[in-house]
């Protein structure tokens, strides 16, 4: 009879669904704000349906640095002590601290739009090493046309941003090509941390015919100084980030974050099943919403046309 059973007991083990292996994710923000919230819960998201459960098989660490740089290090080094399966850097600055941290650690950035001028890869295709991930990359040309549409007399627009952030420095050389083919002049002020962005979107007013603020993890953590200006100043300020829209910006065109998310936490899993980072591809975000905000638009003296009404996935009143 006991060979019988232990027979039993082996095909009942081989017929349950293969457990995933108990395993760590470290992930680390720049700062806190809903976007990058959104991001992260999408790669949790992912991975609970993929077999990893926290508080069962699965450790789920975050750190934010804050806004600041120097914490931002601070964490990659401790992260990179703590050895975790994969470290998931959300923004450029998270991601240029943990791959200057580690060499071995599998690294699957997110939320950053120029892994190349970031210097995170050398190659989008081929990354190799310890890193992946995928880019936020904005449609600026598609962002100036919708500003173009809205307000068809605009000629300069304001680029509000952090001068030093990586992302915000590509994405303006990106804006002030986009703009000349669309026949628009590009003034910047630059931020350099949150307290100082009220300030900065105040030098654009008598400056400008609009304000745009680019996924810029700095502005958007502080974007009610930057609203607040706007308002005042009657100075139609527009965004990259579609999470903003309901904080006050009049419109943007841009990523679900919960998705970015989800297509990062797809990575993820990959890599935790045995995959080399370094031989998956960079990928960049798919999906594109249109969120426009009618109140935001009446307080800076703007009417929202049908045009941009009738398309739009969601319409803050």
């Amino acid at each position: 009879m006991r060979p019988i059973l232990l027979a039993l007991a082996a095909s009942l083990v081989l017929s349950l669904p293969a457990k995933a292996d108990d395993v760590t994710v470290a992930v680390t923000a720049i700062v806190e704000h809903p976007a990058l919230d959104a991001a992260r819960k999408g790669v949790l998201d992912v991975l609970t349906a993929a077999g990893y459960k926290e508080g069962e098989n699965l450790k789920f660490v975050f750190e934010s640095a804050q806004g600041n740089p120097a914490t931002a290090a601070q964490i990659a080094r401790q992260f990179a002590g703590d050895e975790p399966n994969v470290i998931v850097p959300i923004s450029t600055p998270s991601a240029q601290a943990v791959v200057s941290a580690t060499r071995d650690i599998p690294v699957v950035f997110t939320a950053v739009s120029d892994p190349l001028g970031a210097q995170l890869v050398k190659n989008m295709d081929k990354p190799g090493g310890n890193v992946t991930g995928l880019s936020d990359m904005s449609p600026v040309g598609e962002h100036l046309a919708l500003i173009k549409e809205i307000l068809p007399d605009a000629k300069t627009i304001g680029y509000l941003y952090n001068s030093g952030e990586a992302n915000s420095v590509s994405l303006l050389a990106v804006l002030k090509a986009e703009a000349e083919k669309a026949g628009l002049t590009v003034v910047e002020s630059a931020a350099t941390k949150s307290a100082e962005v009220q300030g900065a979107a105040r030098a654009l007013a008598g400056r400008a015919d609009a304000i745009y603020i680019p996924t810029d993890n700095t502005i958007i953590s502080a974007l009610e100084g930057a609203v607040a200006v706007a308002e005042e100043s009657k100075l139609p300020l527009f965004t990259a980030d579609t999470d903003s829209v309901s904080r006050g910006s009049i419109a943007a065109l841009g990523f679900n974050y919960y998705d970015v998310g989800k297509q990062t936490g797809e990575i993820v899993v990959r890599v935790l099943k045995g995959e080399n980072p370094g031989e998956i591809p960079v990928k960049t975000a798919a999906g594109s919403d249109l969120v426009v905000n009618k109140a935001a638009a009446a307080k800076m003296g703007v009417t929202l046309p049908e045009s941009v009404l009738s398309r739009a996935n969601k319409v803050v009143e």
